[in-house]
């Protein structure tokens, strides 16, 4: 029988008001192919998620159900970040903000009942520790706000939790600005080049051995 080789799965954001051009939504596909260049023992998926509180969930559902990931690695952009910002929680809680299809949650938090809070399962202090040795600016996170970005990190925590085997499950916010083939500019740190090499660092960091040093 063949082997079956373990899934990384990477999402971005498309537009949604006041961001019309997502630059995780370009960066995301560069990524995976890099991913699989440099992690052959590895699958890849990525998909570009729409930015919308009913199908969001929805599709990330399916697509941990499909992939079965050892790690599901999300990204967006807000104008809080200079470099990678690294989200170490995920909150049930959502903003009555339109989404991309105009729609407005009609409730407070995103699953009933549901923990307040749910730690990110990656590794941040591997990952931030691999960002400082290769000179990238980087930050940890305790709020990855009330909009979708945070949606999809509390949703991909809370599905983890439900999956027998162990998935690696984290969000990285990038600059609002970043833009690819640019250099970095206004508030962002990151060119577009440093953006691959460090999200290809962070899934490295990921993917160690716990052991490792």
């Amino acid at each position: 029988m063949p082997t079956v080789r373990p899934t990384i799965l990477l999402t971005g954001f498309g537009a949604f008001p006041g961001v019309a051009e997502n630059a995780s939504a370009a960066l995301v596909p560069a990524l995976a192919a890099d991913a699989r260049a440099r992690f052959p023992g590895f699958d890849v998926v990525d998909e570009v998620l729409p930015v919308e509180w009913a199908r969001t969930p929805q599709r990330l559902q399916q697509l941990l159900a499909e992939a079965s990931p050892r790690l599901a690695l999300h990204f967006g952009v807000t104008r809080h970040a200079s470099g990678f910002q690294i989200e170490r929680i995920g909150r049930n809680i959502c903003e009555p903000r339109h989404d991309a299809a105009g729609a407005i949650p009609d409730v407070a938090c995103l699953i009933a009942d549901g923990p307040e809070t749910l730690p990110s399962t990656f590794p941040v202090q591997r990952i931030i520790a691999r960002l400082e040795s290769a000179g990238l600016p980087c930050a940890m996170s305790d709020s990855a706000g009330t909009y979708l970005c945070n949606a999809l990190l509390y949703h991909s925590l809370s599905l983890a939790q439900t999956r027998a085997a162990q998935t690696l499950a984290g969000f990285i916010h990038l600059p609002a600005d970043l833009a690819p083939g640019l250099p970095a500019t206004g508030a962002s740190l990151l060119s577009w080049d440093a953006a691959r090499l460090g999200s290809l660092e962070i899934i490295a960091a990921c993917l160690e051995p716990e052991t490792s040093t």
